[in-house]
């Protein structure tokens, strides 16, 4: 039997290498549009989505990330990397700010996973990133939500990077002991 959405799912990879082609309107349309279809808590849709194809935007978010990572016990390695950078020279960043409602992080995760499938779907590639949310314990937290146009009372729950992938990353191991049945 042969079912295109569970073939998207096992398709769909993390990749953390971009072409510069710049994610088309249309594309950008239907992935929003399957943002804004997702399943919400009581259909609260608690979310904002910003989206963001402007590198040096994206840049200084990068640098205000890793200005507060870097002083944490728990800081990435991957910040040692002077070539690292968080959204991965991504073309296009999705940002998803919520209030702070009790299901809002549940309801923007829920969100984020219709973007990553839909982006796959389309021939394109993403990865879903927290690394992004120091940037808003910096000092200039204040202005990267006023940048991002993140609504009164709305903080930063997630962010997706968009583009088509360079890079071809087999499936990851299944670690067992994962599943259990109560029947």
């Amino acid at each position: 039997m042969k079912n295109e959405v569970l073939h998207i799912i096992s398709k769909r990879r993390s990749h953390r290498s971009y072409a510069d082609t710049q994610v088309t309107d249309e594309q950008l349309n239907k992935i929003l549009k399957a943002a804004m279809e997702s399943p919400s808590a009581v259909n609260r849709q608690p979310w904002h989505f910003t989206v963001v194809q402007d590198a040096d935007v994206l840049q200084r978010i990068h640098e205000a990330a890793k200005s507060v990572a870097i002083t944490r016990d728990d800081c990435s390695p991957r910040y040692k990397d002077d070539s690292f950078q968080i959204f991965y020279n991504a073309p296009t960043v999705i940002f998803i700010s919520a209030d702070d409602s009790r299901y809002s992080q549940i309801d923007s995760g829920i969100a984020v996973q219709n973007i990553a499938l839909a982006a796959e779907s389309l021939g394109l590639g993403s990865v879903i990133l927290g690394l992004p949310r120091d940037a808003f314990f910096s000092d200039q937290k204040e202005e990267l939500e006023k940048i991002l146009n993140f609504p009164e009372g709305y903080s930063f729950k997630i962010a997706i990077s968009i583009g088509t992938p360079t890079d071809d990353k087999p499936a990851h191991q299944h670690k067992e002991g994962k599943i259990s049945f109560v029947k």
